[in-house]
């Protein structure tokens, strides 16, 4: 039996997106010839918790926790946040702040926190990790990032104990869909790109989510890089619910920043309210996450409060059924410049629900091509106004005469089991 030691800042009780990727690698690992070991923070700063998701991590499995100093006690006095709230992800705005000190915040994050907040936890990593490694004989290490400072940990691990490395991706790092928001100097700017070059040349196999991303990497670096997308847990997915009859549901699950404000599905409804097109009271939007201010401002500025349901950050066990209960799956990828490589992990489980899929995004990406292989839904971009007014329509009438049914297409090859198969393959190259 080999063993791989997993460095992740996301673990049980974490909620969100984040968390799901390696906590299932995790289970199904634990099946194969290669142990897995955790290490992750004791104290972290999630923005959210899922105690539900403890009693998926399988109960033989050694999880190693450290202390971590994270700066967000000095974020909070700037903006003046109680201590006891917690820290949105990217830039999620629940209310009105003072831009100014909002601004001056964001600043000191990009240019004093390369390449983050969590930065302060590779050194003491390093030292406690180097000891660990040697004395349990670890062959190989694997990180996850964002935060991308536990891909440095794994490069200064790599360089002092010569150990396997493998660097995973979840999310881009110099284009991140937030990185242009960051208000970096020149110099910062410069560190970014100097740390993801160092990161991707020195580990001995990178893992990317998505076509785009690991063929961004191979053009900027030259360099192999393998590919294993989010996916979803067949045994998640195996409670019997019903579609809701009493509503056509449209239902987004996770978070929606101001560049994922689905302004096209907001000026269709409201055509369809002011032209009083028949049972459009049927129709309910469900946010199920934080929504930021802008677009609950968008929502309340065209009437439409009526048809949409706020519903706050639901436990991912809960989260399973209002998918499967619904019409229509929202998903609204960001509208920023790497919008194309954009895989999010809500995709997957929107897949293993079996219910259409209504995307707002890029006819040409990477969502696009793994809804359309799948026949899984269909795919509106910002300038196809009529189309989704028609296709809305055509929903709303299936509905109303019986129901939408389910898609069918093939989606085992998103299956958790199968991308640990995939693991493991990458995992026993690195050793040979």
């Amino acid at each position: 039996m080999k063993k791989v030691l997993i460095i992740t800042y996301y673990w049980p009780p974490s909620g969100g997106a984040g968390v799901q990727r390696f906590l299932k690698f995790v289970k199904y690992l634990n099946k194969t010839s290669w142990i897995p070991i955790v290490y992750t923070p004791e104290n972290p700063e999630y923005p959210v918790l899922d105690h539900s998701l403890l009693s998926e991590i399988p109960k033989d499995v050694v999880v190693l926790k450290k202390k971590i100093w994270e700066p967000y006690g000095f974020y909070k006095r700037i903006l003046g946040i109680p201590d006891d709230v917690k820290i949105n992800t990217g830039f999620l705005t629940e209310s009105k702040k003072n831009n100014f000190l909002e601004k001056i915040s964001v600043w000191v994050r990009g240019n004093f926190f390369i390449p983050d907040a969590r930065k302060f936890w590779i050194k003491p990593s390093v030292k406690f990790l180097k000891k660990y490694i040697i004395e349990n004989k670890i062959s190989t290490i694997i990180t996850t990032g964002p935060p991308h400072s536990m891909h440095l940990i794994g490069l200064n691990l790599k360089r002092s104990t010569g150990v396997k490395w493998i660097a995973d991706f979840r999310d881009p790092w110099v284009n991140i869909d937030y990185y242009q928001d960051l208000m970096l100097t020149k110099s910062s700017d410069n560190k970014h790109k100097m740390l993801e070059k160092q990161v991707i040349m020195g580990a001995d196999k990178v893992i990317a989510i998505g076509d785009s991303m690991a063929a961004e990497f191979t053009k900027e670096y030259s360099k192999d890089v393998f590919v294993i997308p989010n996916g979803f847990d067949p045994n998640d997915f195996t409670e019997q619910t019903d579609v809701a009859k009493n509503k056509l549901y449209i239902t987004h699950i996770g978070t929606l920043v101001k560049t994922r404000n689905p302004i096209l599905l907001w000026n269709v409804l409201k055509k369809m309210k002011d032209s009083q097109t028949p049972n459009f009271n049927h129709i309910k939007v469900r946010l199920i996450g934080k929504v930021d201010i802008e677009v609950r401002d968008s929502i309340e500025s065209m009437g439409l409060l009526d048809s949409v349901e706020f519903i706050d950050y639901l436990p991912h066990s809960s989260i399973i059924s209002y998918l499967k209960s619904s019409s229509l799956l929202l998903l609204v990828l960001n509208n920023t410049p790497n919008l194309k490589g954009i895989l999010t992990g809500k995709l997957f489980e929107y897949l293993a629900a079996r219910r259409p899929i209504l995307c707002f995004g890029t006819h040409d990406g990477d969502a696009a091509k793994v809804i359309l292989n799948t026949k899984s839904g269909n795919v509106f971009e910002s300038r196809q106004s009529s189309e989704l007014l028609r296709y809305i329509n055509n929903m709303l009438v299936q509905y109303n005469s019986g129901g939408i049914p389910n898609c069918i297409g093939e989606i085992d090859n998103y299956s958790r089991e199968y991308q640990t198969d995939q693991l493991v393959e990458i995992l026993n190259s690195v050793q040979s």
